[in-house]
């Protein structure tokens, strides 16, 4: 690995952290962790933003309070929302795949993000049903997609969108 794309992609790191600061808390607070790993897979490609990803996610991991609400620790995924941030690490391996597979057009990035985004919404939402069942007895599954999937889909869908015009604006300057 290259001193440059070591770098870059500890920057990514960072950015999902200040990403994830900026919140505006719910049950699964709304952030901006989702443009980061996008932007990350636009800017550095899929291998480099999911090497990224995961340097953020073991950053939190150790306790860095690098997840929404300053939080960190392991504690963090074991709660109902663990699985959304596990979730983060799986859109940044479907961009990847799709990327080796499709190229890196501007419709595949599109695409495989949104994919990535409904297998982050099906991870997440099935450890948040499946800890919320243990820990309270029960969850219907309607609701909890009200309660975490549905009020994200169009904010998500933004920052894809803005995260693929920031990052053909960006990547050939990154690139020299």
């Amino acid at each position: 690995m290259k001193t440059k794309q070591l770098v870059n992609t500890a920057v990514m790191a960072a950015l999902m952290a200040v990403c994830a600061w900026i919140t505006i808390p719910t049950v699964v607070p709304f952030t901006l962790q989702t443009f980061a790993i996008h932007l990350a897979v636009g800017l550095l490609g899929g291998k480099l933003a999911a090497l990224a990803v995961g340097i953020y996610l073991l950053l939190g991991a150790v306790g860095l309070p690098v997840f929404s609400g300053f939080s960190g620790g392991l504690g963090s995924f074991a709660g109902v929302t663990g699985g959304y941030l596990i979730g983060f690490f799986l859109i940044a391996l479907v961009m990847w795949g799709a990327e080796a597979l499709l190229g890196k057009g501007p419709v595949v990035f599109f695409l495989s993000g949104a994919v990535g985004l409904v297998v982050c919404y099906t991870f997440g939402t099935a450890w948040f049903v499946v800890l919320y069942t243990a820990a309270n007895g029960g969850a219907e599954l309607l609701t909890v997609l009200w309660a975490c999937v549905f009020p994200y889909i169009i904010p998500d869908l933004l920052k894809l969108t803005l995260a693929l015009v920031v990052s053909r604006r960006i990547a050939p300057a990154l690139a020299r």
